[in-house]
């Protein structure tokens, strides 16, 4: 009866609302779901948050409609936290916004630089919103494989002349979802100055910066110099902090990057609810032990599966960041195909590498966001459908 609009029907289902669909299908079969695909911690939100947000709630100032760029002593304390974690300094007043999850600032970013026909270049696997919000936005975007034996980076020398004339903004997400990959401040380095050279923003997604197992602490793109002449840096507390429901996250870097997404956004929300930014203040303030206990929870987790895994004979890639897992997928398998059988006859969610983009085919991601005995289940069912 209704037809929807061209954007609309150049999107593929969103790709974890296809995954929810299929987990709530074996659910009301009865089946034991084991839930290994969207990356939602099962960890709760640290006690300090949740009862500053109690306090907040209580707040009249808190009942009326929030600033659209943020609170001042939530952009504050982001600013606070970028010079305590990564020795960046960011003027808060014009270098911060405050986001409804970093997800949301990433959609819209587009909007603000890409008219129809000019091009986004993407990774691929990626996070789908990259891709989305350039098509929503009326770009097309160009496809930058991530190979394993690149360490998942992109090549950006070969990228085509003509497409560097028509692209506007580059995506980059280190530590890598999906592939867990690692940053490093010499690629970060080679990207700004490629950047300046061809007039291209940077656009860099640093979610997952505390989640790392390891001794190496992730860098942020702005720690390199010259890196605000070109770049904005989207982050959330979603991951570091357990607060995936709680919908903050912030945007910064270039000033004038940082405003024309400001301007988008407030010409399409009210901005993130008060209570949940005084929150976000809290949060970025507790000692770093809080976070630290988090860590220790998925060191734990990726040990074991690691050695659950590779024990069945599953190849996985080695990588100290993230609280996930790339895994090769058996052979005589599509990624689609696997993870489907996993679904259907073990009960067991992963994400197909294909969901992420054409090279993430060969594939799959393990979420570790569930108790341990859960995981060795896990690994026990998929140990009896590939030997």
């Amino acid at each position: 009866m209704f037809e929807y609009a061209e954007r609309l029907k150049k999107l593929p289902p969103y790709l974890f609302a296809e995954l929810d669909r299929k987990k709530q299908e074996k659910l009301a079969q009865g089946v034991d779901v084991i839930d290994l695909g969207v990356g939602d911690p099962d960890l709760p939100t640290p006690e300090p948050i949740v009862e500053e947000a109690k306090r907040a709630l209580e707040r009249p100032e808190n009942h009326r409609y929030p600033s659209y760029e943020g609170k001042l002593s939530f952009r504050k304390a982001v600013a606070d936290w970028y010079e305590r974690r990564f020795g960046v300094k960011l003027d808060p007043e014009r270098e911060v916004i405050a986001l409804i999850g970093s997800k949301e600032g990433i959609f819209h970013f587009p909007l603000a630089f890409v008219n129809p026909g000019d091009v986004v270049l993407c990774p691929d696997p990626a996070y789908p919103v990259y891709k989305i919000g350039t098509l929503f936005a009326g770009g097309e975007p160009y496809f930058l494989p991530l190979k394993e034996e690149n360490g998942f980076l992109p090549d950006l020398e070969a990228v085509p002349p003509e497409v560097l004339k028509r692209a506007k903004i580059i995506w980059v997400n280190y530590p890598n979802n999906p592939t867990s990959a690692p940053p490093t401040l010499e690629f970060y380095e080679k990207l700004v100055n490629w950047a300046k050279e061809h007039g291209i923003i940077v656009a860099a997604d640093n979610a997952y910066s505390e989640i790392y197992t390891g001794s190496e602490r992730p860098p942020s793109i702005l720690q390199v110099p010259g890196a605000k002449d070109v770049a904005i840096e989207f982050h959330s507390l979603s991951k570091t902090y357990n607060m995936t429901g709680w919908r903050l996250g912030w945007a910064v870097g270039n000033a004038e990057l940082v405003k024309a997404l400001g301007k988008v956004k407030t010409n399409v929300d009210s901005g993130q609810f008060g209570a949940v930014q005084d929150a976000g203040v809290k949060a970025l303030s507790l000692p770093e032990e809080v976070v630290d206990r988090i860590r220790a929870v998925y060191r734990e987790r990726k040990k074991i599966m690691l050695e659950a895994l590779e024990k069945i004979g599953l190849k996985v890639y080695r990588s100290d960041y993230t609280f996930y897992l790339w895994v090769k997928v058996p052979e005589g398998y599509s990624s689609a195909e696997f993870v489907g059988r996993l679904i259907d006859e073990a009960g067991v969610v992963c994400t197909p590498g294909s969901g992420f983009g054409e090279h993430g085919e060969g594939y799959f991601r393990i979420s570790l966001t569930v108790p341990t005995d859960r995981l060795l289940e896990a690994a026990d069912r998929i140990k009896r459908l590939t030997l």
